[in-house]
Formats: C-alpha cells, sequence, structure tokens
C-alpha cells in the first residue's frame, strides 16, 4: 500500500501549516527531510530537500509509530510555516520519494477505519465535527466520534448474534439435552430488541436535522415584507427588495445559527394567481418549499389587513407562526400574529427567540446518541422489519435466518460487515488530508 501525504490544515497564508504523511515509508520520508524524534514528542527540526539537501523550511516534527497512531500505521507530521511557498515546496519533495503520493479526500480517516481505529459511525462523526458551525452540531458530532452510536448499534448486534447461537443450537442439535423453551425465550428476547430500536427510530428525525439545519420558510403574499424580514433575520441583504410585487422569484436562502441551533431560512415568491410564467413557477416553488419545510414562518401585512384572511389561516398548517408586519403603519395594534416591524426592528428579538425555541424543540439538546443520517436510518429499519419477521415466523430456520438478516443490517452501520460498496460515499465529503 502506498505512503500517503496531504496538508491536514486548510489552504491559504497562516502561521502554521501541517503536512501530514502516513504509511509503511513514512519514517523513511522523514529520515531524508527531517530528523526522526522520539514517538509522540515535537521535536525542532529544519526540512530539506531530500535531492539538493537545501533547507525549505524549520518547524516541528512529530512521529506515531502504528499501530498507536490516527491511522493504525507509521504517521508522521511536519509543522511548517503556513506560506504557499513552503507548502508548495515540502509537497514537491515529498512527491519525489518513491512509494509516497498525494492522499485523496478522506483517505487518512479510511485507513483509520480499515486498521480498526473507529468504526464507520466515529468516522461520520469526525467529518461532521470538521464541518459543524453550531454548538449543538459540535457536540452531537463529538458523541458520535467517541463513538457513543457505534457503542450502542454493536451492543444490539451482540445480542442479536447470542439469539442466533441460541436459535442455530436448537435447529442443530435436535436431540441434544438443551434447556426447553429455547424458541420462546428468543422470541420474547427479539421482540423487546425490535421495540428498542422502533423506540430509537421514533426521534423525530432530530439528528438529521440538527446536522442539516432546519429547514424554515416565509410565506405570504406579495409585499407583506417577506424580504425584509430575511433581510433583517440575517442582518445583511441576502434578497432583493422592492416595492414592486412580484420582486422575489426563486427560492433565496440564507443559514443561521438560533442559540447554537443550525437553521436555513428561505424567502419566497408572493404567493398570488399569476399570468407571468415566470412569476408562477416562483410561486409553485413557493408552495413545494412551504409543504416540505419543518417550520413555516407565515407573514401578513397588518396595516394593509388588520385581521388575516382566511387563506393566509391556511398556510398555517399544525406548527406554523403567524407574524403581523408592519406594526408601525397599522392604526391599531394587531389582534392575531407575532406584531414585528421590519422597518423599526420592533419585535425581531421575540421572533428571534420563537424561532429558537422552536429549533431547539425540533433536534433537541443534542443531550442522547440520535441517528444522525438516512443511511442509520435505512439500516435500523432494515434491522427492526427483520426482527418483527423472525418473531412472527414459526420456522425455526427461518426465523434465524431473519435475526442474521438483521444483524447484518446493524453490522453495515457500524461497518463490520459487507460494507465495501457504501465506503466511497462515507468519505467523498471529507477534505484531503484528513
Amino acid at each position: 500500500m502506498d505512503t500517503i501525504y496531504a496538508p491536514a490544515t486548510a489552504p491559504g497564508r497562516a502561521g502554521i501549516a501541517v503536512i501530514r504523511i502516513s504509511g509503511a515509508q513514512a519514517s523513511a520520508a522523514l529520515k531524508l527531510m527531517a530528523l526522526v524524534p522520539p514517538p509522540r514528542q515535537a521535536t525542532l527540526s529544519a526540512f530539506v530537500d531530500p535531492d539538493s539537501g537545501e533547507e525549505l523550511d524549520r518547524g516541528l516534527v512529530l512521529w506515531f509509530p502504528g499501530p498507536r497512531s490516527f491511522t493504525g500505521e507509521d504517521v508522521a507530521e511536519l509543522h511548517g510555516h503556513g506560506g504557499g511557498a513552503v507548502i508548495a515546496a515540502l509537497l514537491s519533495a515529498l512527491d519525489r520519494l518513491s512509494g509516497c503520493r498525494l492522499a485523496e479526500p478522506g483517505e487518512f480517516t479510511r485507513r483509520a477505519f480499515q486498521n480498526g481505529r473507529m468504526d464507520l459511525t466515529q468516522a461520520e462523526g469526525l467529518a461532521d465535527l470538521i464541518a459543524a458551525e453550531t454548538e449543538a452540531q459540535r457536540r452531537q458530532a463529538q458523541r458520535q466520534m467517541d463513538g457513543a452510536l457505534g457503542r450502542l448499534y454493536e451492543g444490539w448486534r451482540a445480542d442479536l448474534i447470542a439469539s442466533l447461537a441460541h436459535l442455530e443450537a436448537e435447529i442443530d442439535f435436535p436431540d441434544e439435552d438443551l434447556p426447553g423453551g429455547l424458541l420462546a425465550r428468543q422470541r420474547l428476547r427479539l421482540e423487546a430488541l425490535a421495540g428498542e430500536i422502533s423506540a430509537h427510530l421514533d426521534d423525530g428525525h432530530r439528528g438529521e436535522l440538527l446536522r442539516e439545519g432546519c429547514h424554515m420558510v416565509i410565506l405570504g403574499a406579495p409585499n407583506v415584507g417577506k424580504s425584509s424580514l430575511l433581510n433583517s433575520l440575517a442582518r445583511r441583504d441576502a434578497a432583493i427588495v422592492s416595492s414592486h410585487a412580484g420582486t422575489t422569484r426563486d427560492i433565496v436562502e440564507v443559514h443561521l445559527n438560533l442559540g447554537g441551533y443550525p437553521v436555513v431560512l428561505a424567502d419566497t415568491a408572493g404567493l398570488r394567481d399569476s399570468s407571468d410564467a415566470v412569476e408562477a413557477e416562483g410561486v409553485r416553488r413557493a408552495q413545494e418549499r412551504g409543504a416540505q419545510a419543518d417550520l413555516k414562518i407565515v407573514l401578513y401585512d397588518c396595516a394593509e389587513t388588520p385581521i388575516p384572511d382566511a387563506e393566509v389561516l391556511a398556510l398555517l398548517g399544525d406548527d406554523g407562526i403567524l407574524v403581523a408586519n408592519k406594526t408601525d403603519r397599522a392604526a391599531t395594534p394587531p389582534t392575531q400574529g407575532l406584531p414585528i416591524s421590519t422597518k423599526t426592528g420592533a419585535g425581531l428579538g421575540e421572533l428571534l427567540g420563537r424561532l429558537g425555541s422552536e429549533a431547539g424543540q425540533k433536534m433537541g439538546d443534542g443531550g442522547s446518541s440520535g441517528l444522525t443520517r438516512a443511511r442509520h436510518r435505512q439500516g435500523l429499519e432494515g434491522c427492526r422489519d427483520a426482527l418483527l419477521r423472525a418473531f412472527d415466523e414459526k420456522d425455526e430456520e427461518l426465523a434465524a435466518e431473519d435475526v442474521r438478516l438483521a444483524a447484518r443490517h446493524l453490522g453495515r452501520i457500524t461497518g463490520r460487515v459487507d460494507v465495501e460498496d457504501i465506503l466511497d460515499v462515507v468519505f467523498s465529503d471529507f477534505c484531503i488530508g484528513k
């Protein structure tokens, strides 16, 4: 297997840049370019060109002999200065060494998985930790990277394997003096485990929402202030604001951090009948986004319409938030909806607080090991369905086969069995150097 190398820090000018090397030739590469320090001890060293002997930089070098390293292989790290020319010179020197090549995205983490240093859920947790933009996302990713989710699933898988062993013993050794009622007892265990998995699945998609962001959409008629509200909440001019009705034709999105929770807020076209084909398409997209959103913010102009009409109220659905805009121009305070003015800023603090509270309720506090990816959910649903079939199955051999299939579904989540076809998908989102 090739020895791989790559910058482990982001590109651009910086005080420090880290270049990571992993593989059987890591020690040889280090000897040609720098000092080989004691394991896990930072040591100052010159970094030299292996061909000319020219000093390219001077910095810290770290040496992690396998298997006690991130990848499980021999790993070296060069901590040099972060200038583009320095990094290019060091990478060029490594490229000329026999058996060394630039790493592909996620290849360091993939080798860590293949060498048993982490399971697939931990690798996904690491990717989420790198991508985390809010505190709640960081906490969830940290727990997953620490192995909480993998331990839960592997515990369930161990229970299934134990049940399978008992079932197969009764099938393979019918004449032996085995304890009576084995199949009945295993069916009770399988029913209990299926219940645990069902409860785990019934989480309102909190983990996925927290990872991807809670999608909120602003809906309403033209000129009620939807784009102004988006700009006010985003604190920048993300959408064009105009007195001309129908200005917004497409979806405009901004990403917000509301109390540590990630939110994707969308402005949409004003809802009305239109003969203009482009505006009509915008209205269709607005309605579609409203149907898909986790939360709808329904806006109306309380200066123009003191009481919201039936069409506005119909947009709310079961969990929408009614907002009365333009209170600065209203003759009387609105009787329905949260009163705000995007012009003066009145009520926006209260609206932000309400949105943050709604996001927190939908995503939870991240205090437990929840599902974070559709891949996990599909595997658990397959496991639960196989268990339910096994529980109802009268034939012992067919029941055992369903238990074996259920265990395989769990093993595919953590990467214990039959996962070659999903590895490229799991690691494709990683950056080079991780």
